[in-house]
């Protein structure tokens, strides 16, 4: 007879958040130096980071957001940050201005449809200039002291594309200037008439689509960077509009400037590859660009030369000057480098997972190191300072799942390839793999302890094929000691029991099977109309828990593999991860939802939650000393929260 299912608590605390290991790359300008000289700003998902430079990895976040944060600014004087987030269609996207000094929410602005563009704060923190993406192409300006729109205006003519970027006067609080495809507009704001007029710069048959836009501090120069590599410059008081690339003829711009535009040469003929993304201009009048092949480079004026140049890893999606001679750069693979100008040695500051993480695990009984799988690589990192330690790379292959070894001498790794290859934690080098180990991907691995004096143990392996896998691993071989064919689908988890007589293994299935070691057959099976993605012993392995696409957890009996009871878990979608704490009065969940959970055993109630992640939650995992839960994430994200019971 099936269990009832219970709904849980709606009433809970939020967890708090100590620690995040990620950068969101991808995000237009979206490292900001504040002006006190002492915090950065940026984006991981739908959270704001607010990093303190001067202590190690003293972190703030600015949580309210429902979505990924596409774009940041921050005002003139540094008292107002503002941030704007992506939605779902047919949906408006927030902006949200916070209180730097306070970390608070001050208001929400809410206009836009899908997706906030870029923003901009006018040079006396009065005004926000706020841009839509593509499904809402226009321009709101508002007012900040009473947090609401002055007004607004399509960003572009209907015969131009969409506009991408927006850049506010450095000393005029009416003019701001957006740039985009085949576009580029200067703005003035009529306050008194509530108004916006823009004024259209029509090059002719020269096309270009505008991805940043930079203004000198005199707003004597506009600096525009594009998809096709060149640099434009615009002299804002005579109207000349000069673009850096191959020579090219002088085409007459509109007649209310009577300007031209003038094709300088640069000085290998060629164009930036990728594109600009990011400009920035350094003290000495020096002009810097990053590209999207990962080149940052110095141009000297006036004619726009290369004096020098770098390669980063990933694209240059942002630059913010530290001081005169100190240059941030971030870029989309999620790594931040400082530059010394003078001397142009880019020196990796921080460093994060780009691609989806698949998989996290600590060595055992170790809480201060704790190693990440992704998409493209293994990263061990050091949990006390937040720092990569080791970074294990396999060219165009992805690894799906990590595992300690029982003594922490082996990191244990199954790969999309089919094989298992095992690593030193510390030296990142290759101690064997096992070829072949499931014909398609390896999705699923467990440990045994070591069976003999001479420290032997057995890999269980699931893959994509359904079949799971024991394997004898001896200090010279690794040899196949049985398969076990009875899943259908993915195996998504295995756990072995204490006394390692005993696994149980989920699918996409639709069931948990309980097999026995000694003899190779199933003991038990579980059914549910789900595709099970977790499974988990209770400490004394008198019950399981299981979580998948149907949003329940369930209770069952490890005995019978009867069902004892059911909770609705979450309310919209599939529960990915749980863990269970070693005195079995809490389990942790996370899943589709991006919410962390943290329920009581018996009870059934959730009691925490933890909101911050954009993406879906693909692991979650107590650590061994129960005093942090990690949680890892679609977007590359890597969140440490304090477990609340102190326990």
């Amino acid at each position: 007879m099936a269990a009832a299912v219970e709904t849980a608590a709606i009433d809970y605390t939020p967890l708090k958040l100590e620690n995040i290991i990620g950068f969101g790359g991808s995000v237009p300008d979206g490292l900001i130096k504040h002006p006190d000289g002492v915090h950065t700003i940026y984006s991981l998902g739908s959270t704001v980071v607010v990093d303190n430079l001067k202590a190690s990895h003293a972190q703030e976040f600015l949580q309210g957001h429902t979505n990924v944060i596409s774009c940041l600014a921050i005002s003139k004087s540094g008292k107002y940050i503002a941030s704007g987030q992506v939605t779902h269609m047919g949906f408006q996207a927030d902006i949200i201005i916070w209180d730097f000094q306070t970390r608070k929410l001050l208001r929400r602005l809410t206009l836009h449809k899908v997706k906030v563009q870029a923003l901009a704060f006018s040079s006396n923190d009065k005004y926000l200039a706020s841009l839509g993406g593509q499904d809402d192409n226009s321009i709101i300006v508002w007012d900040l002291g009473q947090g609401a729109a002055i007004c607004g205006a399509p960003a572009s003519k209907d015969s131009s594309g969409v506009t991408l970027s927006l850049a506010y006067f450095n000393n005029n609080d009416l003019m701001f200037v957006t740039g985009g495809h085949a576009t580029l507009r200067l703005w003035n704001l009529d306050v008194a008439a509530r108004k916006v007029r823009a004024s259209d710069c029509q090059t002719g048959q020269i096309k270009r689509i505008v991805r940043c836009i930079y203004v000198d501090p005199n707003d004597e120069f506009l600096y525009c960077g594009t998809t096709t590599g060149d640099l434009l410059k615009v002299d804002l008081k005579t109207g000349l509009f000069k673009l850096a690339g191959p020579p090219k003829e002088k085409v007459r711009l509109s007649a209310q400037y009577d300007t031209y535009v003038q094709m300088l040469t640069s000085i290998c003929q060629d164009l930036f590859s990728m594109g600009i993304l990011s400009v920035a201009l350094a003290k000495d009048g020096h002009v810097i660009v990053g590209c999207g092949d990962g080149t940052i480079a110095s141009l000297k004026l006036p004619k726009l030369t290369i004096n020098k140049s770098t390669k980063l890893s990933g694209s240059v999606t942002s630059l913010t000057f530290d001081s005169d001679t100190q240059l941030f750069a971030g870029t989309a693979y999620s790594n931040i480098y400082t530059l010394d100008t003078r001397e142009w040695n880019p020196i990796l500051k921080t460093t994060c997972h780009f691609a989806p993480v698949n998989d996290v695990a600590f060595p055992p009984g170790s809480s201060e190191v704790l190693a990440t799988a992704s998409d493209a690589d293994i990263r061990v990192w050091s949990t006390t300072k937040s720092a990569e330690m080791l970074r294990i790379a396999v060219p165009n292959l992805e690894c799906k799942v990590i595992e300690f070894k029982k003594d922490g001498s082996s990191l244990i790794s199954g790969w999309n390839d089919g094989k298992i290859r095992t690593f030193g934690p510390q030296s990142g080098r290759l101690q064997y793999e096992i070829n072949d180990a499931h014909k398609k991907g390896v999705t699923a691995l467990a440990v045994t302890d070591p069976f003999n004096q001479y420290g032997d143990f057995r890999i269980v392996s699931g893959g994509e094929d359904g079949q799971v896998r024991v394997w004898r691993v001896t200090r010279q071989v690794q040899v196949l000691e049985c398969a076990m064919k009875e899943h259908k689908g993915t195996v998504t988890c295995i756990k072995i029991r204490k006394n390692n007589l005993e696994c149980v293994s989920s699918s996409s299935d639709g069931s948990c099977i309980i097999w026995d070691l000694i003899r190779y057959v199933r003991n038990q099976v579980l059914f549910a109309p789900s595709f099970f993605k977790a499974v988990s012993y209770y400490p004394d392995e008198s019950q399981l828990l299981t979580s998948g696409t149907d949003r329940k957890v369930g209770y069952w009996e490890a005995y019978d593999g009867s069902l004892i009871r059911e909770l609705e878990a979450s309310q919209s979608d599939t529960i990915n991860a749980l863990d269970i704490t070693k005195d079995g009065k809490y389990f942790v969940i996370g899943g589709s939802d991006k919410l962390v959970k943290v329920y009581r055993y018996e009870e059934g109630d959730v009691i925490f939650v933890g909101m911050g992640h954009s993406t879906d939650i693909m692991k979650v995992k107590i650590s061994p000393n129960q005093k942090h839960i990690v949680s890892v994430s679609a977007d590359g994200a890597v969140f440490t929260w304090a477990f609340p019971t102190g326990s």
